[in-house]
Order: structure tokens, then C-alpha cells, then sequence
């Protein structure tokens, strides 16, 4: 249990206060993206099928190491930042504002092109759309100085 609150979680998760509904959500979501089913939409030759499957994959990796390793004692699994963290500028995050999101979705994406599937196509782009959903508004409350694409969208 102390575990979890070091992650950030609160001790009344069921309130959802951090998001914690949002990553039982996530959990399901990926899931189902694993279970989908496969509907081929076009045969690309197979070295340009791979070479798009191998740098999606390879973009996942190093954005998803690249942001767990520079977050450091601000990781946690929820969309809102723990209380005591600081915003991270460094690193990969100098370049991505979410690398670890953005490593999940290079990673589906590089299983859509291996599959060439128009599914799981149309699932990395649920992906896409709810892993941002809320973590860019709790960001800019927790942070200020946060900027964000989303938060640009929405506020021009």
C-alpha cells in the first residue's frame, strides 16, 4: 500500500481524484487493442512493411526509456502529477511533452504496419486520443508554466 501512494495514488482511489479510473481504462484499452481483429487494408512490400514496423518500434523504445528514466521520482502510472513533483524540461522531454504516451502509441502504431491492420489502424488512434485527454489539463493546473499541444488546440 505505501508503494501506491508513493506513486501518487490516494488513499481514496475510488473518488478518482488522480485518475486512477483512467488507468484501469488504459489497462482495458490496451487489452483490447491486443484482441482486435485483424482487417488487412493494403499489401505494402514487405521491406517497406518493416522498416515502418522496426523505426516505429525503435521511436517507442527510446521514448519510452528516455522518459523513465529522466522522470525519475515523478513517475507515477496516474495522469495527475504527484503532489511533490516538479515539472521535467530535460532530456527527451525537451523534445515530447509526453514521450512515455508517446512511446505507447509509436508502439501500437508499429503493430498496426506489421499487421497492416485497419483495426488496430483505428485503435492506435483511440489510443492517441485518450491518453491525452486529461493529462495535459491536469498538467497545466499542476504546473503552470506547462504547455502543451492540446492545451494549444483548445486554447489558441
Amino acid at each position: 500500500m505505501n508503494n501506491l501512494k508513493e506513486w501518487g495514488f490516494s488513499s481514496n482511489w475510488l473518488s478518482n481524484s488522480k485518475g486512477e479510473y483512467w488507468v484501469i481504462g488504459q489497462t482495458i484499452l490496451s487489452i483490447a487493442f491486443i484482441l482486435l481483429p485483424v482487417f488487412p487494408v493494403i499489401n505494402l512490400p514487405i521491406e517497406f512493411q518493416w522498416l515502418g514496423m522496426i523505426s516505429c518500434g525503435v521511436i517507442a523504445v527510446l521514448l519510452g526509456l528516455g522518459g523513465l528514466l529522466k522522470l525519475g521520482k515523478n513517475l507515477t502510472p496516474l495522469p495527475h502529477p504527484k503532489d511533490d513533483s516538479s515539472l521535467v524540461t530535460g532530456g527527451v522531454y525537451a523534445w515530447v511533452r509526453h514521450p512515455i504516451y508517446s512511446s505507447v502509441i509509436f508502439l501500437a502504431l508499429s503493430f498496426a504496419i506489421w499487421q497492416m491492420s485497419l483495426s488496430h489502424a483505428l485503435g492506435t488512434l483511440i489510443f492517441l486520443l485518450d491518453l491525452f485527454k486529461n493529462k495535459e489539463i491536469w498538467q497545466a493546473n499542476r504546473h503552470p508554466a506547462f504547455t502543451g499541444w492540446i492545451l494549444d488546440i483548445l486554447n489558441p
